[in-house]
């Protein structure tokens, strides 16, 4: 009876060491299954969340976030990156984007072509390749994509020493932003004055002093999170 108990034991630890890795694995595919829907999040350092967890970035908060709302949504594909202006936004679409569609597109691009003195005449041209191209990655068009505002680095410590210049022209790239949003019927989601928040909380404020939080973000969420929804039921 001994060794056969023996063998039961052994059995029993398997199985009981194993189970874990299973869950997750079976946990992974859940969340990144082919059947579930897909978002493509395209933008710049605030879309890869510069200064933050991975978990913490907006796009990784939505999904979650919708998740929760019982929505099968696979982790977001980011092409993204901090520095990017329009211009680099458009050069990285055309280099890593093929032919698939997606259920959800979202964009937040401008800060970096303020903050490098880019034309924002130019600006605006970009922003109608940026949004074509968007629809056209979209499944169902311009239903399924959505803008998110430029924040308001003027209210951050790294903005403060020239805020009232940095407000102004962010404004004027916002301004145009909506414009362009409003004319290929993008729903345009205006996160600009949660970020002026930063200049009395500093909570909302990233460690390098520049960079939204990951509390930050989640207000951005809460802000748009009933309207994505719906964009997807």
């Amino acid at each position: 009876m001994r060794p056969l108990l023996a063998v039961l034991c052994f059995l029993i630890l398997m199985i009981g060491c194993s189970s874990p890795t299973e869950a997750l694995k079976q946990e992974a595919e859940s969340i990144n299954n082919p059947d579930n829907l897909s978002y493509l999040a395209l933008g710049d350092s605030y879309t890869i969340g510069e200064s933050v967890e991975e978990n913490m970035r907006w796009p990784v908060q939505l999904t979650v976030a919708l998740r929760s709302r019982e929505i099968a949504i696979n982790d977001p594909k980011l092409i993204a990156k901090t520095g990017w202006t329009t211009q680099n936004l458009l050069n990285a679409m055309e280099a890593n984007l093929g032919n698939e569609k997606y259920d959800l597109v979202s964009v937040l691009i401008g800060v970096n072509n303020q903050y490098q003195n880019k034309s924002i005449e130019d600006y605006e041209i970009d922003l109608n390749t940026i949004f074509t191209e968007a629809i056209e990655f979209s499944k169902t068009g311009k239903e399924g994509v959505f803008v998110v505002s430029i924040p308001d680095y003027g209210a951050t410590p790294f903005g403060a020493s020239n805020a009232e210049e940095i407000g102004r022209e962010i404004a004027e790239f916002n301004t145009v932003l909506k414009k362009v949003a409003d004319e290929f019927g993008l729903p345009f989601y205006n996160i600009t004055p949660i970020s002026k928040m930063a200049e009395s909380d500093r909570s909302l404020v990233a460690s390098d002093g520049l960079h939204p939080s990951g509390k930050m973000y989640s207000l951005w969420v809460d802000l748009f999170i009933d309207e994505v929804f719906n964009i997807l039921q």
